[in-house]
């Protein structure tokens, strides 16, 4: 196994996950297999308890992992499905660790960072490097690790000093360094400035890792000066020194490392020169300009909870992104915070309360993601009631689809106290109650997780079409509350149907108002499954409904063009 790693310094938020991708993209073009691990030095177990504000977006993986968002990066760059070991953290490995010891594995023996911790990320990342993830049997090629958080970081010690004994039990032919730092520009002066960079490095090697190449982040290209003075003072030849510019799309990444021959100063020290293409990215090229060249767009309103931080829905803004690409527009995502629609916001905030409700008026259609506890949501549902009553394309993602259903029983069926128990448990019209085999003391890992299989109970519906006419969708999960059964009969009669169930047929995945141009809630997360050449089919039946579109292109479906 040949590795690759990426590690960051100066500071945090440098694009680490977006270089390892790209480097992934390149390497993946010149004909190899690639795999990807994401390090995250934190303490917790996984992402799943972690705030969105904080970290960004919980990414979902087909087995149920609740990973880094950076993983979603890697699955859609390089169109691959991770595993949940694929992310390593300080949580799993102490308590893989704290394990053994109880179980007498280390009987005798001081348990100490090193080896015993050390020695465990190295048989993890290992053991994970020669999974398959390609839908290929046998080991990848290649192994892209990104190291989380910056070089100096007390938590990430341990992992430096494993990949520094990695480094040396593979040998230098099987493991390249990237370290990817920030050259800022004084304004006052407007010089680049390298010594950040250089003390960065410096740390690196004082902690036994030599960078092979360095990946530099500025707002414009590097100056030769530059580069030169880097060379010198970090010891990496001026050919290794790759710039990574600002540029107006991120698509635009691999091809700048392609320019720049990163893949043949990798190939060079891994010693894969001999069995590698020339890379083969005419598909991204064209992706990448495509999107540079498009001049029109489409308004989209996401009404959300945690708009403050457009990480928190990265890949809702990825899958419009896509979307949006196939029908050749251009995405004009309209954050509105859901609590400045509410009736108090008029009251206290009377400015943004205005603003949020305009901005809703002039979008061409609505998006209410998933989330987590009551706060936005009388926003939500109001969100909801205005797309239902004015005809304007909707699609409500796991709360959002809760949340469609908690304003249709208030508003068509008169119940004006129906809610979901997560935000009144004592409510006389639970329509959303808590999942049976939900844990009610325990957060971590305990939701309904993961791809699942959601039966079509007809064929004659918006969202079976999309999904070109399935029997059946395999999506993944994220939650711990649901639809109650008991109200679906009287739901049904007034006009919302359910057309998506889970294989027992108790659980409502899909729903739909026949009656609307565009009116769908899903149980699942479609976003987790877009990739940049195959959108995900509710996300483009959005988007084709907001600008007019979308009965024709069922049309042609169905006569199987």
């Amino acid at each position: 196994m040949k590795y690759v790693l990426v590690t960051g310094g100066v500071v945090s938020g440098l694009g680490k996950g977006v270089t390892a991708s790209s480097i992934g993209v390149v390497l993946k073009a010149c004909g190899l297999r690639i795999t990807s691990i994401k390090i995250d030095p934190y303490l917790n177990t996984d992402a799943g308890t972690m705030s969105p504000f904080e970290h960004g977006e919980v990414f979902v993986l087909d087995d149920g992992g609740e990973v880094d968002l950076d993983l979603g990066n890697y699955e859609r760059f390089l169109d691959v499905t991770l595993t949940r070991n694929n992310n390593i953290t300080t949580g799993k490995i102490y308590q893989s660790v704290l394990e053994k010891e109880r179980r007498g594995d280390y009987l005798g023996k001081t348990v100490q960072v090193v080896p015993h911790i050390t020695d465990a990320i190295k048989n993890s990342i290992e053991s994970v490097a020669v999974i398959p993830v390609d839908g290929k049997e046998g080991a990848a090629d290649v192994c892209v690790i990104e190291l989380g958080g910056t070089v100096g970081d007390i938590e990430s010690m341990p992992f430096i000093e494993a990949l520094r004994q990695l480094s040396f039990s593979v040998g230098q032919d099987n493991f390249c360094l990237v370290h990817v730092s920030l050259i800022p520009v004084l304004g006052v002066v407007g010089e680049q400035k390298t010594k950040p960079t250089q003390h960065s490095v410096r740390e690196l090697r004082a902690l036994g890792l030599t960078p092979h190449l360095l990946a530099c982040r500025s707002a414009q290209p590097l100056l030769e000066n530059t580069k030169e003075k880097l060379s010198q003072f970090c010891h990496v030849p001026a050919g290794n020194i790759l710039n990574i510019h600002d540029v107006p799309n991120i698509w635009h990444v691999p091809l700048l490392l392609r320019n720049q021959n990163a893949h043949l100063s990798i190939l060079k020290q891994l010693n894969l020169l001999d069995f590698a293409t020339t890379p083969a990215l005419q598909d991204w090229t064209r992706m990448a300009e495509t999107f540079d060249n498009l001049t029109e767009s489409v308004r989209i309103a996401l009404v959300g909870k945690y708009v403050g931080l457009s990480d928190s829905y990265l890949s809702v803004v990825k899958a419009l992104l896509h979307a949006c690409i196939a029908c050749s527009l251009k995405p004009s995502i309209d954050w509105i915070a859901a609590s400045d629609l509410e009736d108090d916001s008029a009251r206290l905030t009377p400015e943004a309360h205005a603003t949020a409700w305009e901005t809703l008026r002039n979008a061409a259609c609505v998006l209410v993601p998933g989330g987590f506890g009551d706060r936005g949501v009388t926003g939500m549902i109001l969100a909801a009631k205005y797309a239902r009553e004015n005809k304007v394309p909707y699609l409500g993602i796991c709360l959002g689809m809760q949340i469609s259903v908690i304003e249709f029983a208030r508003s068509v069926l008169g119940l004006e106290r129906a809610n979901s128990n997560e935000f009144d448990d004592k409510t006389p019209n639970p329509v959303v109650i808590f999942m049976p085999e939900g844990s009610r003391t325990h957060m971590g890992n305990t939701m309904r997780l993961g791809s699942r299989k959601t039966l079509f109970q007809t064929p004659d519906c918006i969202t079976s079409k999309l999904y070109q006419n399935s029997e059946y969708v395999e999506e993944r999960h994220r939650h711990r509350y649901e639809v109650n059964p008991e109200f679906i009969g009287i739901l049904e009669k007034s006009g919302l149907k359910f057309f998506g169930r889970d294989e027992s047929g108790n659980r409502m995945e899909i729903l739909e108002l026949p009656t609307h141009p565009f009116y769908v809630g899903v149980q699942f997360h479609p976003e987790f499954k877009s990739r940049p050449a195959r959108p995900s089919a509710l996300f483009l039946g959005l988007i084709l409904a907001a600008t007019g579109q979308l009965e024709a292109y069922l049309g042609r479906h169905q006569n199987g063009s």
